[in-house]
C-alpha cells in the first residue's frame, strides 16, 4: 500500500502520485492489463448494447407505425386476395356430395364454410396490405439507414448474450494466472518462506491438474454441448497447472527459511482446500471424473452476475486512484470529528453501495483500500480501521436492491423481494444501532464536533472541488437514463459505474497534473517550495488500477468457482440429509440452523451458499415452523457473521488482500504490549461482536415476541 503520510505526518495532497504498475516492465504491464481491460470493456459494450437496442426499437416505433413490420424486407404473399367465394363454396359442396367415404361427416355447412373463406380472404388482404406498406416504407433511405443501425446493434446484443460465458471463463482463468504468478491468492496467511511457496504451489498444481482431467472427461461425455466452452475450461486449467509448476520451481529470492509445515499449510489458497475435498469426493467416492467441471455450469447460468463482480472490482480500483475519497473526507475534517465518529459515518454510508455490488466481500475487495486509506488519514488507529474496513459492507446485504435478495426470491416461492427488503430495513437499523453502541463503548476519545460558525465556511470550501466530479457522474447517469432509457439500478450499475469512473479518473488526473503545473510556476516565482512528486497521468493510473483488478479478480473468482464445486459436493453427498427433518421445538431448530448457517458462511461464497441453502436447509426450516421471511433474514446476517469469523474470516482475508501485509503487521505491532485483550484483537472482535449481537436478536427476538404476545 502506498505511503499515506509525508515526514511531518500531514496527509499528502495527492496520495496517488506514483500510480504505476511498478511490479512489471512496460511490456509486461500491458500484457497484464490489456486482456483484463479488453474483457471488461467487452462486457460493458455488450451490456450497453442491450440498452441501446431497446431504445432504438422504441424510437423506431415512435417514428414509423408498425416498425416491427419494417425491420426486414417482407416476401410477397402467395395467397389470392380476391377469391371467388361462391365458387369455392359450391365446389366444396360438390366434393362432399360426390364423396362416399365411410368417415364422411355429411355435407359441410355452407354458411360456416363461407365465413371461413371470408376470414381467409381478409387475412390474405391484410398480408398484402402489410407487404405493400413494407415495400413503400423500406424504399426510403432514412428507414434503411435506421434499420441497418438497429439490426447491427441487435446483432451485437445477441452476440453479447452468447459470449457472456466465454468472457467470464476468460476472466476467471486469466485473473487466476496473474494471482498465482504474484502469489496473491486468498489464503489464511500469505506465503513467506521457501516451504510456504512450494507447498502453496504444489497444492495449486494438484488442483489444476485434477480440474484439467475433469474438464477432459466432461468433453468426452458432453457430445452435444458447447465444445468451445468445455475446451476453454480444459485449456485454462492446463495453463494454470503449468503456471503452478513454474511457481513450484521458481521460488522468490527473498523468501525466508522457515520450515514449519503447519504455517506452510496455512499458506495454501482457500480454493485449493475446497477443490481437493471436492475432487476426492467425485474421483474416489462417486468415481465420476467429470463431476467437478459439471458443477461449474451453475456458475455459467449466472455468468452476467459473476462478470459484474469483475466490473465492480475495476470500479473500486479506479476510485482508489482518484482523489475523490480524499475530497469527500475533507468535508468531515472541517468539523473536527473524532476518528470514531468518522468510522460510524463511513460504515453506515457503505451500506447503500454494498446493496448495489450485491455482497459484502465484493464491496470490501472493490472499495476496501479506499476506505482504509481515508480512515487512516482521518486519524483512525489501525486496529479500528481494519475492523471498519472488514465490516464496511456487512450491513448493506439486506437493503434494496441487493442481488442476493433477488436470487433468494427467485429460488424460493415462499418469499418476495418486497417482503425481504421491507424487513431488511429493520435489520439494517438494528445492526447500525449496535455498531454505534460498540464504537461508543470502546472509543479512545471523547465525542467532539466543531461549531457550525467555524465548520460551515470550511465545508462550503471543501464542496467546491467536488462539484466537477458530481457533474461528470450525473452526466453519465443522465446519458443512460434519458438517451438510452435505462435508469440507474442494480442491473445497470455494473455497466454505468465503470464508464463513470473512467471519466472521473480522466478528469482527476488532468486536474492533478494541472495543479502540479501551477505549483511549479509558483515555485519558479519563489512563492512556494517546489512539489516533491509528479502526479501520474490518466494512462498510468488506469493501467495501475487494471493491474490490481486483474489480481483481485483472479483471487476472488477462483475462490467462488471452487466454492460452487464444493457446494455441489454438499448437495450430492447427502451430508445435509444427515440432519433430521424435525429438529425439536422452534427454539432448538432456530439455534441449530443458526450454527449451520454461520459455518456455511465461513467456507462458501454468498451466491453459492444461497443456492445450497435454498435446496437443502430452507425446506427443513419451513417444516420446523420458522417463518420463511424470518429464516432468510437469519441467513443473511448469519452469512455476514461467518464471513467475519475465524478460522476463515473471508472478509478479513479480503481486507488484508487490499490493505497489505505491512499494514496488518503494523496494526498488531502497535498493540502488542496493550494489556487489554479487546484492544489487541479489536480488528476481529469488533465486527464479530456487532454481527453476533445482530444475529442473536434477529434470530430470537421474533420468537420471544410471539411467545409473549
Amino acid at each position: 500500500m502506498a505511503e499515506l503520510y509525508v515526514n511531518d505526518g500531514s496527509a499528502v495532497s495527492d496520495p496517488h502520485a506514483g500510480d504505476r504498475p511498478t511490479l512489471y516492465s512496460h511490456v509486461r504491464s500491458w500484457l497484464v492489463t490489456l486482456p483484463t481491460a479488453a474483457l471488461l470493456l467487452l462486457a460493458i459494450v455488450f451490456g450497453t448494447s442491450a440498452f441501446v437496442h431497446g431504445q432504438l426499437l422504441s424510437l423506431g416505433g415512435h417514428i414509423w407505425q408498425d416498425y416491427n413490420l419494417l425491420r426486414v424486407d417482407m416476401v410477397k404473399p402467395h395467397c389470392d386476395p380476391n377469391p371467388d367465394i361462391q365458387a369455392r363454396v359450391h365446389k366444396a359442396q360438390q366434393a362432399k356430395a360426390d364423396s362416399d367415404s365411410l368417415f364422411d361427416a355429411g355435407p359441410a355447412d355452407p354458411k360456416a364454410l363461407r365465413q371461413s373463406l371470408l376470414a381467409q380472404r381478409q387475412q390474405c388482404r391484410q398480408s398484402f396490405q402489410q407487404y405493400r406498406y413494407n415495400q413503400r416504407m423500406t424504399d426510403t433511405a432514412a428507414l434503411r439507414a435506421f434499420r441497418t443501425i438497429e439490426l447491427g446493434v441487435g446483432r451485437i446484443n445477441t452476440i453479447g448474450q452468447a459470449w457472456q460465458p466465454y468472457i467470464l471463463v476468460l476472466l476467471i482463468l486469466f485473473g487466476g494466472v496473474i494471482a498465482l504468478a504474484l502469489s496473491e491468492q486468498i489464503a489464511l496467511r500469505p506465503p513467506a518462506s521457501r516451504l510456504d511457496h512450494r507447498v502453496s504451489a504444489g497444492a495449486q498444481l494438484a488442483t489444476h491438474l485434477a480440474m484439467t482431467v475433469s474438464a477432459l472427461a466432461w468433453i468426452q461425455l458432453d457430445g452435444g454441448g458447447d465444445l468451445l466452452l468445455d475446451t476453454g475450461w480444459a485449456a485454462g486449467f492446463a495453463v494454470l497447472a503449468a503456471a503452478s509448476a513454474w511457481r513450484l520451481v521458481k521460488v522468490p529470492a527473498d523468501a525466508g527459511d522457515d520450515r514449519s509445515v503447519l504455517r506452510a499449510l496455512l499458506a495454501v489458497p482457500l480454493y485449493c482446500w475446497l477443490a481437493l475435498v471436492s475432487i476426492l469426493y467425485f474421483f474416489c467416492v462417486e468415481q465420476y471424473a467429470a463431476g467437478p467441471v459439471i458443477q461449474l455450469t451453475k456458475m455459467i447460468r449466472f455468468a452476467d452476475l459473476y462478470t459484474s463482480i469483475g466490473l465492480y472490482v475495476w470500479v473500486g480500483m479506479m476510485l482508489k486512484h482518484t482523489r475523490i475519497a480524499a475530497l469527500v473526507f475533507g468535508l468531515f475534517r472541517s468539523w473536527e470529528m473524532r476518528p470514531e465518529f468518522v468510522v460510524i459515518i463511513l460504515v453506515l454510508a457503505s451500506a447503500w453501495p454494498t446493496a448495489y455490488t450485491g455482497a459484502s466481500g465484493i464491496f470490501v475487495l472493490a472499495i476496501g483500500a479506499v476506505i482504509y486509506q481515508e480512515l487512516r488519514i482521518a486519524g483512525t488507529y489501525r486496529q479500528l480501521a481494519i475492523a471498519s474496513t472488514a465490516m464496511s459492507g456487512s450491513m448493506g446485504v439486506v437493503l434494496n436492491p441487493c442481488l442476493m435478495v433477488v436470487i433468494i426470491a427467485a429460488l424460493n416461492r415462499q418469499v418476495t423481494t418486497d417482503q425481504l427488503y421491507g424487513w431488511g430495513i429493520y435489520v439494517f437499523a438494528l445492526s447500525a444501532l449496535l455498531f454505534c453502541g460498540f464504537i461508543y463503548l470502546t472509543r479512545k476519545s471523547r465525542p467532539h464536533l466543531a461549531t457550525p460558525d467555524s465548520a460551515l465556511p470550511q465545508t462550503l470550501s471543501a464542496i467546491v472541488p467536488l462539484v466537477p466530479y458530481l457533474l461528470i457522474g450525473a452526466a453519465v447517469v443522465l446519458v443512460y437514463s434519458h438517451l438510452l432509457g435505462q435508469s440507474f439500478n442494480e442491473f445497470s450499475a455494473p455497466v454505468i459505474l465503470p464508464l463513470m469512473l473512467i471519466a472521473l479518473l480522466a478528469y482527476d488526473r488532468w486536474r492533478a497534473r494541472r495543479l502540479h503545473g501551477d505549483q511549479l510556476e509558483s515555485a519558479d516565482r519563489g512563492e512556494t517550495s517546489p512539489p516533491s512528486y509528479e502526479p501520474a497521468d490518466f494512462a498510468n493510473a488506469l493501467r495501475a488500477a487494471t493491474a490490481e483488478t486483474s489480481t483481485l479478480i483472479g483471487a476472488l473468482l477462483m475462490l467462488m468457482t471452487l466454492s460452487i464445486v464444493f457446494g455441489g459436493v454438499m448437495e450430492r453427498s447427502g451430508v445435509m440429509n444427515l440432519f433430521p427433518a424435525h429438529l425439536g421445538n422452534i427454539w432448538e431448530a432456530t439455534a441449530i440452523l443458526v450454527l449451520m448457517l454461520v459455518v456455511i458462511g465461513m467456507i462458501m461464497d454468498p451466491y453459492g451458499a444461497i443456492i445450497l441453502v435454498s435446496a437443502t436447509i430452507a425446506p427443513v426450516a419451513y417444516d420446523n415452523g420458522i417463518n420463511p421471511v424470518h429464516f432468510w433474514m437469519i441467513v443473511l446476517v448469519a452469512f455476514e457473521l461467518g464471513y467475519l469469523s475465524p478460522p476463515v474470516a473471508l472478509n478479513q482475508l479480503l481486507t488484508r488482500q487490499v490493505v497489505g501485509e505491512a499494514e496488518y503487521a503494523a496494526a498488531y505491532a502497535e498493540v502488542a504490549d496493550d494489556p487489554s485483550f479487546w484492544r489487541r484483537y479489536e480488528s476481529i472482535l469488533l465486527p464479530m461482536a456487532v454481527m453476533a449481537s445482530s444475529l442473536l436478536l434477529v434470530a430470537f427476538a421474533p420468537l420471544i415476541f410471539n411467545a409473549v404476545f
